[in-house]
């Protein structure tokens, strides 16, 4: 295999004109591959499947390879059994079909909602940042806003009797959220008890502030949900926009149009709503099984 691999580097140089550093990808990610294979026993490229392509994909997203890297190296992978097939070399080309593994950095981590409920109960609400860290997270799960709109929010964003709030998201863009009277509680909870500990003169209108009475930053709210987590004892890996995937899997579980789901989460295209699809399988086959004449 080692030496297809040398025939096909010295194609792509000498006959295709590839550059020096083009070469090298394709030699890093290919050698990457057939290194997976020796390991398993497979020293023929011809009796290659799909699922061994996408078992070592997957291995290397395990390892850390980001999606941009994932795509070029399954890039690689379809160019090198292109090669092989064109020169005879195996009988069939089973990368040629494969999707892009763009879409696996896409599927989000959901928490379930017994997982919600533990992480709630993590901070001590006895305590002024605790009560802070609640009314945060309560809200966060309500509205399904992402991290940057939760830390810019005023306290005019909130409109405590119509029970909504007005975010400004990505393109300057205004949208209104409903929020859960639950939710709202903690939130007025923590404005009546524990922001007045928190608050200075040069931020009155802002909402959530952190110990130092400033703004609190995206860095900071990461770093208490992921202690959070931890206290509840949850092993997934949990970071902001988990509960904004959360919020918007939960909503699509009962039965929530995806329009509307979309309006909520600020998305320009619907197509970017989509992916909570693939997180709830359950509920497409239940679709399927309710709709089709034949299911």
């Amino acid at each position: 295999m080692k030496e297809l691999l040398e025939q096909f580097l010295d194609f792509i140089s000498l006959e295709r004109g590839l550059s020096k550093n083009t070469r090298l990808a394709y030699a890093d990610d290919i050698s990457r591959f057939l290194e997976d294979l020796a390991t398993k026993g497979i020293t023929s490229l011809d009796t290659i499947t799909r699922k061994q392509i996408l078992d070592h994909l997957l291995s290397e997203k395990a390892r850390g390879l980001a999606a941009n890297s994932l795509s070029r190296h399954l890039v690689s992978l379809k160019v090198f059994f292109r090669y092989l097939m064109q020169e005879g070399l195996i009988a069939a080309n089973t990368a040629e079909t494969m999707d892009s593994p763009r879409v696996w950095k896409m599927l989000p981590s959901v928490l379930t909602p017994k997982e919600i409920d533990r992480l709630f109960a993590a901070p001590d609400t006895e305590k002024p940042l605790g009560l802070r860290n609640r009314a945060i997270l309560e809200l966060f799960y309500a509205t399904g806003l992402r991290v940057s709109e939760l830390a810019g929010l005023q306290r005019t964003d909130l409109d405590f009797e119509k029970k909504f709030v007005r975010c400004i998201g990505k393109g300057r863009k205004e949208r209104i959220v409903p929020v859960a009277g639950e939710s709202l509680k903690w939130v007025a909870r923590y404005l009546k008890t524990a922001r007045p500990q928190l608050t200075p003169g040069d931020h009155e209108q802002t909402l959530f502030l952190s110990k130092r009475h400033q703004p609190m930053s995206r860095k900071t709210i990461w770093f208490f949900i992921k202690k959070c987590a931890r206290e509840a004892g949850i092993t997934k890996n949990i970071y902001p926009h988990s509960l904004r995937h959360s919020f918007a899997s939960h909503l699509l579980a009962n039965g929530a149009e995806l329009r509307i789901i979309q309006e909520m989460l600020g998305h320009a295209d619907i197509a970017t709503t989509q992916i909570y699809t693939h997180v709830d399988p359950d509920r497409l086959k239940g679709v399927h099984r309710q709709f089709h004449p034949r299911a």
